[in-house]
């Protein structure tokens, strides 16, 4: 500051000497002037070289106190940071053995009892995995069994045409009970064909008639239901495995459903329908492999219209299942009329009940009035006053006569009052 004010009254002099002075009075003015700028200019830069040392020097000495009491901090610090971990990890060896303790011995515990359950399942594993290879071992042995059987059963199923009749009768049987149709009672299952008599009826062969189904349209109509299954020919046309074996068995299955065609047409069982049974003019070819009627119709379109022009009705489970729906809604109808006819004859009967009812009612009411007549006209015997039995009953018991103590009649409370009644008289004769 001090340095400040000097330069600062030295710049002030000069100029006041500057302004006050001219000519060479003011050159040599300005000459001394230069000298003290210079003389002030390095006192300025002594002082302040002196300043700059001075402040070096305390600030130098400040660093060393500043870094004599970061040492001394960090040394204490550094001391209580290592007691205080130290009592930390006392304490959390401590708490850690506990903790640890609280811990490991369960899952010890739970680890053993594991190695107990995990021997175990060994042991069963072991044994299981014995079973199921025995197991194994019989389930191969059975299935070789079951394939020779299958093999066995297609062989016979291939070549026995009666098993195949048979599976097809099955077939239709199952179908007809799941529309709600009853054996017995709408169909009839190898049935011979009967007259009006119930006598067998027979060809000009002298064989009877049994078609797989009699199937009872209603009360009097019937149609034949015959099953026929041609699967041979079909099973050989599947498996084959060149096209020309697969065209020939084709043509084969065609020829076959053909053939069965023109069996059932020359059997016309329809006409050994005889009255009061309808007949039907034509008769259903039950197949019941679609598969094989579809492949068969779509090699020959015309084999079904084919087939009706003889009166015989190709038909698979699909269409025979409409048919029968048909026909159980057909019954339904039949039952209720019967139904309805049962219930007129029942509120024929219900009238009848009720006229007797009536009747018998009416005669019931006069007897009723009879008998309530009669008690009243008994009742008048009863009364205290009059010709009465009571009356009689209170002379008797003036003359003497005493009253019965469990059976007393109340009505006669003043035997005097028997004097002032008539005497009673005496009926006169018819």
């Amino acid at each position: 500051m001090e340095i400040v004010i000097g330069v600062l009254c030295a710049v002030v002099g000069l100029l006041a000497g500057y302004l006050l002075g001219s000519g060479k009075g003011k050159a040599d003015w300005q000459a001394h002037t230069q000298e003290l700028l210079d003389a002030r200019q390095k006192a300025c830069d002594d002082m302040l070289a002196a300043q700059d040392k001075r402040h070096a020097e305390a600030l130098a000495a400040q660093q060393a106190k500043f870094d004599e009491t970061i040492g001394k901090v960090s040394a204490q610090m550094k001391s209580a940071t290592e007691d205080m971990l130290k009592r930390r990890q006392e304490e959390f060896a401590a708490s850690s053995n506990t903790s640890l303790g609280q811990i490991v011995n369960p899952l010890k515990e739970t680890i053993d009892k594991m190695k107990e359950v995990m021997k175990e399942n060994t042991i069963k594993q072991t044994s299981i995995s014995s079973e199921i290879k025995t197991q194994a071992e019989n389930m191969m042995r059975q299935s070789a069994a079951a394939k020779e059987s299958a093999d066995e059963l297609t062989r016979v199923f291939r070549h026995a045409g009666r098993v195949q009749g048979n599976w097809g009768e099955i077939i239709l049987d199952e179908l007809l009970e799941s529309q709600g149709l009853t054996k017995g009672v709408h169909y009839e299952i190898q049935s011979s064909i009967r007259d009006a008599a119930g006598d067998v009826v027979r060809t000009e062969n002298d064989r009877s008639m049994r078609p797989d189904v009699i199937l009872h349209l209603d009360q009097k109509r019937e149609v034949i239901i015959d099953s026929k299954v041609s699967l041979t020919a079909f099973m050989d046309y599947v498996n084959a495995q060149d096209e020309d074996d697969r065209q020939k068995y084709l043509k084969s299955h065609v020829e076959s459903i053909r053939k069965h065609v023109k069996e059932l047409a020359n059997k016309d069982y329809s006409s050994y329908v005889k009255p009061p049974k309808v007949k039907m003019d034509y008769v259903i070819m039950f197949v019941p492999n679609t598969g094989a009627l579809w492949t068969a119709v779509k090699a020959q379109p015309d084999l079904w219209r084919n087939a009706m022009e003889k009166n015989v009705y190709i038909a698979d489970e699909q269409t025979l299942f409409a048919a029968l729906r048909i026909i159980n809604m057909t019954w339904t109808q039949i039952e209720q009329a019967q139904n309805h006819e049962k219930v007129y004859e029942l509120a024929n009967e219900m009238m009848d009940r009720v006229g007797q009812f009536m009747d018998r009612y009416k005669a019931i009411g006069k007897a009723l009035t009879n008998a309530t007549n009669a008690y009243e006209a008994g009742e008048k015997k009863l009364l205290p006053s009059g010709q009465s039995i009571i009356q009689t009953c209170g002379k008797l018991q003036k003359l003497g006569a005493k009253q019965s103590s469990r059976n007393p009649i109340p009505q006669l409370q003043d035997p005097s009052a028997a004097d002032d009644e008539p005497a009673l008289e005496e009926p006169e004769e018819a």
